[in-house]
């Protein structure tokens, strides 16, 4: 790992056997590091730092305004969030399996007496997972018929600072966990993002007009992911 700074930003440089570079800014202190080509000189990367400072600033102060949301502890009463809609936590200790029931106001979560938090979050997450694994298919079939791609396999998994990600050569896409509490046009939105990866992999010109042409509201999405409560958001130029 190398490190360039520019005035008061330090960025993290790794290179690494990759056709092109990658800038992004990490919550939640706006963390900035570029993936680069191995053969790229540190002096081209410096120049295309620069070029990107204004963005990098203005990535760093959004992350430094958005709401953060607080830590979890699976009590009763406290605030959960399912698709975009806001759910009271009832806690039900039985001596039973563990689940999750859903009604119109409250998120019912079972578990026997006196399991930890942790434990109360793995329950909790695969519920989400659950959940999600009903919906993406369909929409991933329904996207992939208007942008004419093919992902060979998609999965779920927890991410620590990506929204969801593109194998382009295994044709595979990820999706965080996490959009199981975001409303589903952001799921949308992500799945969008990720099938026209199958057509360019960067985030150049050419990606930003596709995404136009396919979903012409996508930015009004992504600024709404972004404004909405923290837990895990990736910035990615």
């Amino acid at each position: 790992m190398q490190y360039l700074k520019l005035g008061e930003i330090d960025i993290e440089v790794e290179q690494k056997d990759i056709k092109n570079i990658h800038l992004s800014v990490y919550p939640p202190n706006g963390r900035v590091r570029i993936a680069a080509p191995k053969r790229m000189e540190l002096d081209t990367i410096r120049v295309f730092a620069i070029s990107k400072l204004k963005w990098i600033r203005n990535q760093q102060e959004i992350l430094q305004q958005q709401e953060r949301e607080p830590k979890r502890e699976f009590l009763n009463r406290e605030s959960h969030y399912f698709f975009g809609k806001r759910y009271l936590l009832k806690v039900h200790e039985v001596d039973a399996a563990p689940k999750v029931e859903l009604d119109h106001k409250h998120i019912h979560l079972y578990v026997r007496p006196n399991t930890p938090a942790d434990k109360r979050a793995k329950v909790m997450d695969e519920w989400y997972r659950t959940e999600l694994k009903k919906i993406v298919p369909r929409l991933i079939n329904k996207w992939e018929k208007r942008i004419g791609v093919k992902a060979n396999d998609h999965g779920i998994k927890k991410m620590r600072t990506k929204w969801g990600s593109c194998n382009t050569q295994a044709g595979r896409i990820w999706l965080n966990l996490e959009l199981a509490k975001k409303p589903k046009s952001c799921l949308e939105y992500i799945i969008v993002h990720e099938l026209v990866h199958l057509l360019e992999r960067s985030h150049n010109q050419r990606f930003v007009r596709l995404m136009d042409e396919f979903m012409p509201k996508w930015q009004f999405h992504r600024e709404e992911l972004n404004r909405l409560p923290y837990s895990h958001v990736d910035w990615e130029y």
